[in-house]
């Protein structure tokens, strides 16, 4: 299958998340990835969406000044649950208090990105949210799950593309891919917008 349009430029993914990855490789774009050495540590406090997008601009730069050809994605999830933001968990014990919070309410998830090309010196900040809301998980589904040692990567102790993942939840409102980790209709029509001299179709 061809691309829906193809980077004349190198493309760049600032990130090493698997997740991410795999939604670039599904929309067959060519491009290649390096993990930014940003430090992702925010001291002042912030709304988590402006977090998100705080992170994803911070992870996009350095990659971008060392490559300043290369068109430059990066992106930042934050998972907020009545105003407190779950990050990975620590242990898996954290990771059941998660899952218990999370059991019968509603989260947001806020996915901020960043597309940077020094080169042109342009760079556009975005990002989206979508709710999320759980059913009601017993002690059995969330030893079952925390079991499988998924949820010790991904923020909020779960992965709504994981194989079991998806009979935890009982409706969204918004775009899944974001709680993936990429709002690609947003990303799309940003990169058309802003960045089609950079493609071919």
């Amino acid at each position: 299958m061809n691309a829906l349009f193809t980077p004349t430029v190198p493309f760049i993914l600032a990130s090493q998340s698997p997740r991410r990855r795999a939604l670039l490789e599904q929309l067959n774009m060519s491009f290649r990835v390096q993990a930014s050495p940003a430090d992702e540590h925010i001291e002042e406090p912030m709304a988590p969406e402006t977090v998100a997008r705080a992170l994803a601009d911070r992870k996009a730069r350095p990659v971008s000044t060392e490559h300043p050809s290369a068109l430059v994605l990066a992106a930042d999830t934050i998972v907020a649950h009545q105003d407190t933001v779950l990050e990975k968990p620590d242990t898996p014990q954290h990771a059941r208090e998660m899952l218990r919070q999370l059991s019968d309410s509603t989260h947001t998830v806020y996915t901020g990105f960043a597309l940077h090309h020094a080169a042109s010196d342009r760079a556009v900040v975005a990002g989206e949210g979508t709710k999320v809301t759980f059913g009601r998980l017993d002690e059995a589904e969330i030893e079952a799950y925390v079991a499988t040692k998924s949820p010790m990567d991904k923020a909020g102790g779960y992965g709504i593309q994981d194989h079991t993942a998806p009979f935890f939840i009982d409706h969204l409102e918004g775009d899944y891919y974001n709680v993936v980790g990429l709002p690609l209709r947003q990303m799309y029509l940003t990169l058309r917008g802003e960045f089609s001299d950079l493609f071919t179709t």
